[in-house]
C-alpha cells in the first residue's frame, strides 16, 4: 500500500475562499493526498488567495519567499497558486517565482488533479480561464466522513456590479448561480456528515437565481431538510434585497436574525462614483423594511473610508447614516487601490486623512458593537455548541445573532442545541448559563 501524499493548503480571505480550499483538498484526495497542518510535511503546498486585501499580490510573493528552504531542502515538494490573486497575476506568478508549479483561477480548481499530475512530470501547470463548464459538476461527489456543526455552501459566484474599487468582477468573472436542486443535495450530504447551520456563500449572494424564487425560494427549499436547524448568508447587495428575500426573514424560523448588508459610506456622491447605483436614503429604507420583517435582526455592514475624493462632509455622512442605522457588528477599512479598477486611476486621499477618519468611525462603530453585546446581558439566546473553550468544562458556540457564546457545564456537544441566558459580556464574546437539557 502506497505511503499517502501530503497536502497543505493556507487559505486567505473570505469565506468563500475556506469553502474553495475545501472543494480542492476533495478534489486532490482522488489523488492519494491527506490533509496536514505542517507545510515542512507536505508534498504539495497550495496558497488560495484573496484580491482584497491592499498589497495583496506582494504579500503572496512574500509566503512564496518563505516556502524557498522547503523547497531547496526537497526538490520533489510542489507549490501551487490558486485564487483571486492567481487569476489576477497568472503566468507572472511563475516568471516571478519559478519554484512555483502551478497557477490554478477559482474557476478551475476542479481541474486540479490534471494540473498536479502535469507539475508531477516537471512541467508548469497554468489555468485561469473561466470554462464553460459548471466546475461543482466536475469536482467529486463529497466524501461521507463526519465534520464540525456548522459548514459553507457556495451558491452563487461572480459579480455584475462592477463597483469602481472592486477586483472581484475580474477574478471572479460574471454572476453565476448553482442550480438549486444541486445545491439542496449537497447540503443533504451536510447535514448526514452532522452539519447543523449552513452559511450560503455568494459574491453577491442575494441576486442567486439558481431557483424560481431567487435566494428567497432557496432557503425556504432548505428549510425543509429536518436535521438543518440553521441558515445563513453572506455577502449581499442591497439592490437585490427583492420582497420576497425580506419576507423570508419573517416566515422562516431558520433563518437567522444576523444580515450583512455593505453600504460602503454614507455620501449619496461617494456611493455614486463608487458605482454602487443606490443611494443612502434606498439602503436605509431597505433596512426599515427588513426590520418591519424581523424587528430582533441584528444588522452587520462594510465601509470604505478615504474613497478618492471623498471629502470631510462625505465623510460627516458616513457617520451620520451609521449613527441611524446602529450596526452589532461592521467592518472597515481604509480605500487602497487595486489595479485595473476604474478608481485605481483617480486621485487619492492623504494617508493621514484616511487613518484619521478609520480610528473616528471605527470608534463610533465600536460603541455600538459593545452596545449591541451589552444589551445581550439578561437575554435568552439559542446557541449552537461547536468546541470545547479555553477552560476545562467550557463549551463555546453562536448565537442566532452570530455572538461567540461560551458557557461551563458538562455533557455538552458539538453539535447541541442549548437554551442559555447572557450573563456578562467581553470585548469579543458573551458568557452565560445553561438554561435546557437539550
Amino acid at each position: 500500500m502506497s505511503t499517502p501524499k501530503k497536502l497543505f493548503i493556507k487559505t486567505y480571505g473570505c469565506q468563500m475562499n475556506v469553502y474553495d480550499s475545501e472543494r480542492m483538498g476533495e478534489a486532490l484526495a482522488g489523488e492519494g493526498y491527506v490533509a496536514t497542518d505542517r507545510a515542512e510535511h507536505a508534498d504539495l503546498i497550495l496558497l488560495n488567495t484573496c484580491h482584497i486585501r491592499e498589497k495583496a499580490a506582494e504579500k503572496v510573493y512574500s509566503e512564496l519567499g518563505r516556502f524557498r528552504p522547503l523547497k531547496e531542502a526537497n526538490p520533489n515538494l510542489k507549490i501551487g497558486v490558486a485564487g483571486c490573486v492567481a487569476q489576477a497575476e497568472g503566468a507572472e506568478i511563475i516568471a516571478r517565482q519559478p519554484m512555483v508549479d502551478l497557477v490554478v483561477g477559482p474557476q478551475s480548481y476542479h481541474r486540479l488533479p490534471e494540473l498536479e499530475a502535469k507539475a508531477q512530470r516537471g512541467e508548469k501547470a497554468l489555468d485561469t480561464d473561466f470554462p464553460e463548464e459548471d466546475k461543482f459538476e466536475h469536482l467529486a461527489k463529497r466524501p461521507k466522513a463526519g465534520r464540525g456543526p456548522t459548514a459553507f455552501l457556495t451558491v452563487q459566484e461572480g459579480c455584475d456590479k462592477f463597483c469602481a474599487f472592486c477586483v472581484v468582477p475580474y477574478t471572479r468573472g460574471a454572476e453565476v448561480s448553482r442550480p438549486a436542486d444541486r445545491v439542496v443535495s449537497e447540503a443533504r450530504d451536510l447535514v448526514e456528515r452532522g452539519v447543523r447551520e449552513i452559511t450560503l456563500l455568494g459574491q453577491n449572494v442575494n441576486a442567486y437565481h439558481g431557483h424560481d424564487g431567487g435566494l428567497a425560494g432557496l432557503i425556504h427549499a432548505l428549510a425543509d431538510i429536518d436535521e438543518l436547524k440553521r441558515i445563513r448568508f453572506t455577502t449581499s447587495h442591497p439592490n437585490d434585497m427583492d420582497d420576497a428575500l425580506i419576507a423570508a426573514h419573517g416566515e422562516v424560523d431558520k433563518l437567522m436574525p444576523y444580515l450583512h448588508l455593505p453600504v460602503q459610506s454614507g455620501s449619496d456622491r461617494i456611493l455614486k462614483a463608487m458605482n454602487r447605483k443606490h443611494t443612502a436614503e434606498e439602503y436605509l429604507r431597505v433596512l426599515e423594511r427588513i426590520r418591519a420583517a424581523r424587528p430582533d435582526i441584528l444588522i452587520s455592514g462594510d465601509f470604505i473610508v478615504g474613497f478618492p475624493g471623498e471629502t470631510d462632509a462625505d465623510f460627516e455622512d458616513t457617520m451620520s447614516l451609521v449613527g441611524e442605522v446602529g450596526y452589532g457588528q461592521a467592518y472597515s477599512f481604509k480605500y487602497s487601490s487595486r489595479p485595473g479598477t476604474p478608481a485605481a486611476e483617480r486621485d487619492e486621499v492623504a494617508e493621514d486623512v484616511k487613518d484619521a477618519r478609520l480610528q473616528c468611525l471605527q470608534a463610533l462603530l465600536g460603541q455600538q458593537q459593545r452596545a449591541t453585546q451589552d444589551a445581550m446581558v439578561g437575554r435568552d439566546v439559542r446557541v449552537l455548541f461547536e468546541k470545547p473553550g479555553r477552560l476545562d468544562g467550557q463549551m463555546g458556540g453562536k448565537s442566532e445573532y452570530l455572538h461567540a457564546v461560551h458557557v461551563m457545564g458538562e455533557g455538552i456537544q458539538p453539535g447541541d442545541l442549548r437554551d442559555v441566558r447572557i450573563t456578562e459580556t467581553s470585548s469579543n464574546s458573551l458568557a452565560g448559563e445553561l438554561l435546557s437539557a437539550g
